[in-house]
């Protein structure tokens, strides 16, 4: 799976102490969606961000590491842009009540059902850096 990576999943060091097997397989820019600071870092609708493709198995790691279960992150997948027209990225996005950060998610409905449909109603996706 290629995952985007914008804050501590970027250091390979960091990535090493947990991932049994990944590869860095290039720097992107995602689009439509932009860092904030918080606890951890997260996204918030808007702008562009830079940041690495990450390539690993370990999603259930990934998962764990980011807090799926407990509701800190939610993993969604944007187009990948590339030779190919149906790949994606998968893209871990924070909650930002719990993260303490200072975004916002409009619409209504969970985190997570927001966040789709942000990502559906704007040209999110990830391209070459």
């Amino acid at each position: 799976m290629d995952v985007f990576v914008y804050g501590t999943l970027a250091d390979p060091e960091q990535a090493d102490q947990f991932l049994y097997s990944f590869e860095y397989v290039g720097d992107v820019v995602l689009s439509g969606l932009h860092r904030v600071a918080g606890t951890y870092p997260t996204l918030a609708p808007g702008g562009s961000v830079e940041g690495r493709l990450l390539r690993t198995t370990d999603v259930e790691m990934l998962d764990r590491y980011e807090g799926v279960d407990r509701g800190l992150y939610v993993r969604v997948s944007v187009p990948l842009e590339t030779d190919a027209a149906d790949d994606c990225a998968a893209v871990y996005v924070g909650d930002p009540d719990p993260l303490g950060a200072p975004a916002d998610w409009p619409g209504t409905g969970s985190f997570a059902d927001r966040v789709r449909a942000c990502l559906d109603a704007n040209d999110v996706r990830v391209v070459p850096g």
